[in-house]
């Protein structure tokens, strides 16, 4: 590592005497560009970033050049308020203001306009269908609800990544970045990443122009390898606890959860008992390759008009997290899109397809693959045979335990070898996770939209009479999926496309007063989904400026959430518990006769601490826990909303030198989209209700989508500041709070909070400390917090890292080597996440033609 860092630092240091670019070439004009920039994201109309009626973040163009980061997508990681959740080195989810998760659908994700999402979860996979570095001009970040804006599901947050135009930046790019991460690891040795990239741009003629990108990433993935016990308690009344607990649940070991458990009556006692699983390393190929690209033509009909076409397409191998985590192999996601833009008229269509192709479950995988070799039955007699001869040999009861586990796998299919790989091979083909592992969905989206400036087609007399501006839209989408049996099933007992549709529309209204220092705005939103009644989103917005580029905002709003189509329609078999969609057409008879998970877990545990402490036969144990349980009293999926109510100020001062942007929010979310486990006895004798339920084999387990009763508040505030000293010096900085206040009831289904209470970030940079030699740093602070999800809950630890980068630019070349997390201090950002450190790069861009 050390030999390929120092002839990196040579190479840089020859190039550097090689050319030096001249100053005419240097931009004077960085320290405002940033507050000059058009921004559209926050009220859908261009206007300066200071005007803006709602928090926004800017990352531009220059700054993304001259980032401590490789990439832009890294880069987002620093602006105020973002948290990131590293999924895998190919998979990074962003989200703002609270209530994350790795598939964040209340975070929506534009690349100029259109909605890059998976349709079958209904939140973007990643950079998938994102823009290249050489293709972004800007990304515009929304912190908070923005579904009055644009009826999507973004309650937390919106992000719109515009690129480039070929008519203004035509040529041939060329990128290339190498690196290696895996640096003083045990477990592997230092592994290669290199992303190749390729942008070509050309107008032909005045009216016509074309582009095309290409970007191939490779390298070996951050690996998840916590081997914390998630079920410690599982033997405490037996004082078997940690290394010595028989019924541990890994968290980052897959094939010894709740459906691979059982309890056994061994010598008079009950033991909960795990099967042994696999850690995620050895059950899933790390390797990573990606591969995407774009295309668009632009035909200029006439000045003002432009028609455009747009196709995407990408293929994915890498990691990828959701309730469990996943190997995407295979994977395929592309759109197509037509695009008219005009002074006063925008029109929108889009088509997006997805095939998972050969992925699979990690998790499934897992305890199949245990299952492949022994059943679940063969395996844990074995083992009971083996505890009764060991102990009664005069072995301890830790002695017997690990004999009877050591007898049981006796045969077990390993990691490495042929018969293990065969294994892999058979089962992600097999499409049902109680036998097999395969992910197979096929699922496409539509979508139409259009746009119109009301007050413009009125005309000069009109905006000059009333000094209105009105502006209104709407829009079409529909989500169609292939029932493959498995993951989503047609309600209607049919095998055609499951569909699923909403339409909305919205009308906004502006108006200036006082000179301008005053600027009133409101909108009203509309959305139907088929399967509910009509919503509504309102906003209203003030923007006052007592002075001169001061500016106070506040705002407020309502936003509703849809289901997603995996929340409202999913049918998936996952070793031996069905995870069901919320909608009365899926799940009815599931809710009303169901019993708690939860209460059935503290009634079992209730009767193995009384046959195990207090010698009470099973059937005396049953009769006095059976007033544990509980009927399930949760029903069908209703939308999810939030109330939100902000402040802020925006200012430069010291002639433009010092920009700050402070802002506070109050959050009032409504039935919380969540998942409840219950389940149903296999038998319907009344009388013998209990017994079902004390025996695991005796009763079906489901995962319902459902509303939380609760009402949550939450808020936060975010400080940034920008200060741009002399010879282009730039100081910047950001903090964000975000504290859940309180919660009205506490029944348990809230979305977990999963936010850190403080994340901050410290920035230097100079682009041209030296002719054409710049540097940047950045220093990012995470606090310690709580992670809670069906897959893991734990604490976070805190998060220190420093990034930093050297660069030189020539007219034709810009030279980058730098690093992430540089001290590489080993890191996650959730719960079961991976284990992120640090990661060595060289950039090269060229500016071929």
């Amino acid at each position: 590592m050390k030999y390929a860092l120092l002839f990196t630092f040579f190479l840089t240091s020859v190039l550097l005497q090689a050319q030096t670019r001249p100053d005419s070439l240097r931009s004077d004009t960085s320290r405002n560009v940033q507050l000059q920039e058009l921004v559209i994201t926050a009220s859908r109309v261009p206007e300066r970033l200071l005007q803006s009626p709602l928090s926004i973040e800017l990352l531009n163009a220059r700054q993304i050049r001259y980032s401590a980061q490789p990439s832009y997508y890294d880069a987002i990681e620093n602006l105020k308020g973002v948290q990131l959740l590293t999924s895998s080195l190919g998979f990074k989810v962003y989200n703002t203001r609270g209530f994350a998760n790795p598939t964040n659908v209340r975070f929506v994700q534009l690349v100029d306009g259109m909605d890059n999402q998976a349709p079958h979860i209904g939140s973007p996979i990643a950079s998938a269908l994102a823009p290249s570095d050489l293709d972004i001009e800007r990304v515009e970040i929304v912190p908070g609800a923005a579904s009055a804006l644009y009826g999507l599901s973004a309650l937390n947050g919106l992000a719109q990544l515009i690129t480039k135009d070929p008519f203004t930046s035509p040529g041939l790019t060329i990128g290339q970045k190498t690196g290696v991460n895996h640096v003083g690891e045990s477990q592997v040795s230092p592994q290669l990443y290199t992303e190749t990239s390729l942008r070509y741009a050309q107008p032909l003629g005045n009216r016509f122009a074309f582009k095309i990108n290409l970007t191939y990433q490779q390298g070996y993935d951050w690996i998840a390898r916590d081997a914390a016990d998630l079920n410690t308690n599982a033997n405490a009344s037996l004082g078997l606890t940690g290394l010595n607990n028989p019924g541990s649940d890994r968290v980052n070991q897959y094939g010894d959860e709740s459906a691979n458990r059982r309890t056994l009556t061994l010598g008079g006692k009950k033991y909960v008992v795990s099967r042994t699983g696999y850690f995620e390393n050895d059950i899933t190929d790390l390797r990573l390759r990606n591969l995407r690209g774009d295309v668009a033509l632009y035909w200029r009909l006439k000045p003002g008009w432009t028609l455009s076409y747009h196709y995407k397409a990408a293929t994915l191998n890498n990691v990828y997290q959701r309730t469990n985590r996943f190997r995407l192999e295979n994977y395929r996601l592309s759109q197509q899109g037509l695009v008219l833009e005009s002074p006063a008229l925008l029109v929108r269509l889009y088509r997006t397809a997805e095939n998972t192709g050969d992925s699979y479950n990690i998790r499934s995988m897992a305890e199949n693959m245990d299952r492949s070799f022994k059943s679940d039955d063969r395996w844990f007699s074995d083992f009971s045979s083996q505890f009764t001869a060991a102990t009664q040999a005069g072995q301890s009861v830790v002695q017997a335990l690990q004999q009877a586990r050591n007898q049981a796998d006796q045969g077990r299919i390993q990691p490495g070898t042929p018969a293990f790989d065969a294994e892999v091979s058979r089962l992600r083909t097999i499409n049902n996770w109680d036998r097999g592992a395969a992910l197979r969905v096929k699922s496409w989206l539509y979508h139409g939209e259009a746009q119109v400036e009301v007050s413009r087609l009125l005309g000069p007399a009109f905006q000059e009479k009333t000094k209105l501006h009105l502006l209104a839209g709407g829009d079409f989408r529909q989500y169609v999926v292939f029932p493959d049996g498995n993951y989503f099933i047609n309600p209607n007992g049919t095998d055609r496309n499951l569909q699923y549709r909403k339409a909305g529309g919205f009308v906004q209204a502006s108006r200036t007063f006082w000179g301008e220092r005053l600027k009133l705005t409101g909108s009203l939103r509309l959305d139907k989904n088929q399967y509910f009644t009509p919503r509504l989103n309102p906003l209203v917005t003030a923007v006052f400026s007592p002075a001169a580029e001061q500016y106070v905002r506040a705002s407020y709003q309502t936003g509703y959430r849809y289901p997603s189509l995996f929340e409202a329609f999913s049918n998936v078999n996952s070793g031996g518990v069905k995870r069901v969609g919320g909608l009365k057409v899926m799940s009815q008879g599931i809710f009303e006769r169901s019993y708690f998970r939860t209460s059935i877990d503290a009634f079992q545990a209730a009767i193995n601490t009384d046959v195990n402490t207090h010698q009470l036969t099973t059937e005396q144990a049953i009769q006095k826990n059976k007033g544990l349980l509980r009927k399930n009293t949760y029903t069908y999926l209703q939308p999810e909303q939030v109330n939100s109510l902000e402040v802020g100020y925006r200012s430069l001062f010291f002639k433009k030198r010092l920009y700050i942007d402070v802002d506070f929010y109050y959050n009032v979310y409504r039935n919380f989209i969540a998942q409840v486990e219950a389940n149903i006895p296999k038998k319907s004798n009344p009388d013998s209700l209990a017994y079902y339920l004390a025996d695991r084999t005796q009763q079906d387990r489901y995962r319902l989508w459902t509303n939380s009763k609760t009402r949550v508040y939450n808020y936060g505030s975010s400080v940034g500041i920008r200060y741009a000293l002399v010879r282009e010096w730039t100081v910047t900085g950001n903090a964000s709070l975000a504290r859940l206040d309180r919660t009205d009831q506490g029944d348990g289904l809230e979305e977990a909070f999963n936010t850190p209470q403080w994340i901050t970030n410290v920035g230097l940079a100079n682009p041209a400390l030296w002719k054409s030699f710049g540097f940047s740093l950045n220093y990012k602070y995470q606090s310690a917090f709580l992670w809670q999800s069906s897959l893991a809950t734990g604490q976070v630890p805190a998060i220190h890292t420093f990034d930093a980068q050297m660069s030189y630019d020539f007219s034709w070349l810009l030279v980058k080597v730098g690093g992430t997390n540089v001290f590489n201090r080993p890191y996650t950002t959730f719960k079961a996440g991976p284990s992120v450190g640090g990661l060595y790069y060289t950039s090269l861009v060229l500016k071929a033609w």
